[in-house]
């Protein structure tokens, strides 16, 4: 009986090993070095490949890791639907705080955001990859709470996204403010008393 013929390397899958260990190695330097004193010399080396191979797939330092940070708080772009959208912000919000504004990683997605002020392609990477998509899905799931009556029909989603996600941010990075769970709901507990569906009048 004649064998099979071997198996050969399947090469995308080899490719998304590769792209795994190289974005691995960037986040591992960060947070051994800092995000400053990472080089893509270091990140090839760290990761067992060729700068060749890493500037084949991104075009800078910042295009790696933006990838990993992605990987890390892919969990986190998912907004839950349980009927409730008080408690499924609360949810998405906590987590995503828990993930990305942590010790582990926080310094460093704040030295990119510096970066990516001075780099417009980075910048514009960085919202048609990460922000743009989770401000469409947090959009949907406002829309869906609209269409089922928990919130005011009148009010414009990505306003509201602007004001719940912009009070987040604006704590994190300006005034560092703990943005922990306990903020989080003093925040939606404020902004859900004015955009909640009003009742009926009282007659």
């Amino acid at each position: 009986m004649t064998s099979p013929p071997p198996r050969q390397p399947d090469p995308a899958r080899r490719s998304t090993q590769s792209a795994r260990a190289i974005t691995t190695a960037a986040l591992e330097l960060c947070r051994e070095v800092g995000y400053a004193k990472v080089t893509m010399d270091a990140i090839a080396t760290r990761a067992g490949a060729s700068k060749a191979t890493i500037y084949r797939w991104w075009p800078s330092k910042g295009a790696v890791l933006l990838d990993a940070f992605m990987e890390a708080a892919a969990d986190d772009a998912v907004f839950p639907d349980t009927g409730d959208l008080v408690a499924d912000l609360r949810t998405q919000m906590n987590s995503a705080v828990a993930t990305i504004a942590g010790p582990d990683l926080w310094p460093h997605y704040t030295a990119l955001i510096g970066e990516a002020q001075h780099h417009p392609e980075l910048a514009q990477a960085i919202f048609d990859r990460f922000i743009g998509p989770l401000e469409q899905a947090a959009a949907a799931r406002l829309r869906a709470a609209q269409e089922q009556g928990e919130l005011d029909p009148a009010l414009d989603p990505h306003v509201l996204i602007d004001l719940m996600y912009g009070a987040l941010y604006y704590a994190l990075l300006l005034v560092r403010k703990p943005a922990d769970p306990a903020y989080v709901d003093t925040l939606l507990d404020t902004a859900f008393r004015a955009w909640s569906t009003p009742g009926p009048a009282a007659g």
